[in-house]
């Protein structure tokens, strides 16, 4: 039960985070406002459900499996692909360099955090 209860409001948060965003006209994805709600229920609430906190564990194990409908949507628009490839192949590499720039700035900060005493 606590699987099917985790799964609920994960989409139950997607589905919030969706209507906001064609609601209010935000330039955000709905997936992401989603989570941003998640992230302040699950501050509010002051901790992860065990529940929650497995299910997303072992989705997270196969992670590689929520890609393949992306991969279909990208081979739906090949054509405009195909003609736009460098701004395409621009964003992907720029979106990589970005995302390896920051994951290692928070990985320093949190090794300096730890090394730091605490009182």
């Amino acid at each position: 039960m606590p699987v099917l209860f985790a799964v609920t409001v994960l989409f139950i948060m997607q589905l919030a985070g969706e209507v906001l965003a064609r609601l209010t006209g935000l330039p955000l994805p709905g997936p992401l406002i989603g989570m941003l709600l998640m992230l302040a229920a699950l501050m509010a609430h002051g901790r992860v459900p065990s529940g929650l906190r497995d299910t997303c564990h072992h989705m997270l194990k196969h992670l590689m499996l929520l890609f393949i409908p992306p991969v279909a949507g990208i081979m739906l628009y090949f054509g405009p692909l195909e003609r736009e490839w460098i701004p395409f192949l621009l964003a992907c590499i720029a979106g990589v360099a970005l995302t390896l720039v920051v994951t290692a700035l928070t990985f320093r900060w949190m090794l300096r955090r730890a090394e730091k005493p605490r009182p």
